[in-house]
C-alpha cells in the first residue's frame, strides 16, 4: 500500500479495533509514525486516540499511547480530549484506563463540559463512579451553568442523582445562568422517577421561577406531563395559578403548547377558569391556541367554556388571532363558533388581517362580508 494511502486505512483499523492489523502496518519505527501522531481527521480535528475512545478499544488506546507515544490529552477543534470520548460513551474501561495514565480529569471541552458532565448523559455508573473517584468535581458548571446533577436530572437518571446526592450533598442546588434549577429540567422532560426523588431529598422552594418566571409546575404542564403535575401539587405545594413575567398562567402555556390533557385536567379538576386572561395582553388561552393554529385545543377550550368574543387588550378577539396567524382551520371553528355574528363587525375586522389564499377563503365560505 503507498504511503499516501495510509491514514484511511489507519483509522478504519482503530474504528474497529483490529490491533493486530494495526501493528503490521504501522510499527514503532516506521517513518511515518509522527505524522500518524499529528494526524487529524474529519471537521473536528480528531487523532487516533480520540477514535479509539470513541469506539472503546482500551488494547487500542494502550498501543497509540505506549508504542506510539500519541499524548493522552491531545484535543482536537472543539478542545475535547481522548476521556471525553470514552466517557461520553460509557467506555469504562477505556475512561480508566485514560486516567492511569495521567489524563486530567476535569479537562474541558468546548462551552465548558467536562467528562463527568458528559457521564452523566448516560446511566454507566461504574464509568461516573470511575471519575469521582479520581478527583472528578461534581459541583463544575458549564458555559449554560449546568452542573453534572442538572445534566442527570435532564437524562432521567435517579440512580446517577443518588451517587452524586451521596459524594455531594450540595449538588442538588444549583440554578442555570437563566435560574432554572435540576427540578425544572426533570419536569421538563418529563422524567417522573427523578422529581419524585427531588422532591424526596433536596430543598427546593416551591414555586422558584427561572428568569421567564416559569415554575417547575408550568414546566410539567405545558409539556404535557400531568401525572408530573399532580405529584407537584400533592408533594410541594405547587400553585396551578402562578404566572410568568408575561401574567400567563399553566393554562395558558398548555394552550400555546396544545396540551389537551393538561387543559382538561387544570379546569375541570383543578378549578382554573378557562377564560383566566394573562395580565401583560390580556389574552385567554383561547388566543393563545388561535394564533398558533391549534384547532383541537381551540375546540377542547370551547367545550370547556371558554367565550368566544373574549377580547384582548387591544379589543381583538380569538379569530383576529388566528386570522393575523394566517392559521385558517382555527379561524374555520372559530366562525362556526358564531363569531362571524358578532354585532360589533368582529368577523369583518379579522377578515382584513386574512392574507393567506386558504384563510381568506374560510370566510368566503362562511359568507362573511366585507
Amino acid at each position: 500500500m503507498a504511503e499516501g494511502e495510509r491514514p484511511r486505512p489507519l483509522l478504519r483499523l482503530v474504528q474497529e479495533g483490529r490491533l493486530d492489523l494495526l501493528r503490521d502496518e504501522l510499527r514503532p519505527d516506521d517513518a511515518l509514525v509522527p505524522a500518524v501522531r499529528s494526524q487529524r481527521y474529519g471537521r473536528s480535528g480528531d487523532t487516533l486516540l480520540h477514535h479509539a475512545a470513541r469506539y472503546g478499544h482500551r488494547d487500542v488506546l494502550a498501543y497509540l499511547v505506549e508504542v506510539l507515544g500519541m499524548d493522552v490529552e491531545a484535543f482536537n477543534s472543539d478542545y475535547k480530549r481522548p476521556l471525553h470520548e470514552a466517557a461520553s460513551m460509557g467506555h469504562g474501561e477505556c475512561v480508566s484506563y485514560l486516567l492511569e495514565r495521567g489524563a486530567s480529569v476535569d479537562c474541558l471541552k468546548k462551552a465548558d463540559w467536562t467528562p463527568l458532565m458528559m457521564a452523566c448523559t448516560r446511566q454507566n455508573l461504574e464509568v461516573i463512579k470511575a471519575l469521582v473517584e479520581h478527583g472528578a468535581n461534581p459541583l463544575l458548571k458549564n458555559k449554560d451553568g449546568w452542573n453534572c446533577f442538572h445534566i442527570a436530572s435532564r437524562e432521567g437518571h435517579p440512580q446517577v442523582l443518588r451517587y452524586l446526592l451521596d459524594m455531594s450533598p450540595s449538588s442538588w442546588d444549583t440554578e442555570s445562568t437563566i435560574k432554572r434549577t435540576p427540578l425544572h429540567t426533570a419536569a421538563m422532560h418529563g422524567c417522573f422517577d427523578v422529581v419524585e426523588l427531588l422532591l424526596e431529598r433536596c430543598q427546593y422552594k416551591p414555586d422558584s421561577r427561572d428568569k421567564c418566571g416559569v415554575t417547575p409546575f408550568m414546566d410539567a404542564i405545558q409539556n404535557g406531563h400531568v401525572n408530573i403535575a399532580r405529584l407537584l401539587l400533592e408533594k410541594h405545594q405547587a400553585c396551578p395559578s402562578a404566572v410568568d413575567v408575561l401574567g400567563a398562567q399553566p393554562l395558558h402555556r398548555a394552550a400555546v403548547t396544545a396540551q389537551d390533557e393538561a387543559i382538561q385536567f387544570l379546569v375541570s379538576k383543578l378549578g382554573v377558569d378557562v377564560n383566566e386572561r394573562a395580565t401583560a395582553l390580556q389574552l385567554t388561552a383561547l388566543h393563545y391556541a388561535a394564533k398558533e393554529g391549534h384547532a383541537h385545543t381551540i375546540q377542547t377550550l370551547l367545550s370547556l367554556g371558554a367565550d368566544v368574543h373574549a377580547k384582548d387588550g387591544k379589543s381583538r378577539s380569538a379569530l383576529h388571532a388566528a386570522c393575523a396567524g394566517q392559521q385558517a382551520d382555527a379561524a374555520r371553528i372559530l366562525l362556526r363558533a358564531g363569531l362571524q355574528d358578532a354585532p360589533d363587525g368582529t368577523g369583518t375586522l379579522a377578515r382584513q388581517l386574512a392574507r393567506k389564499p386558504d384563510v381568506i377563503q374560510v370566510f368566503q365560505d362562511t359568507n362573511v362580508s366585507a
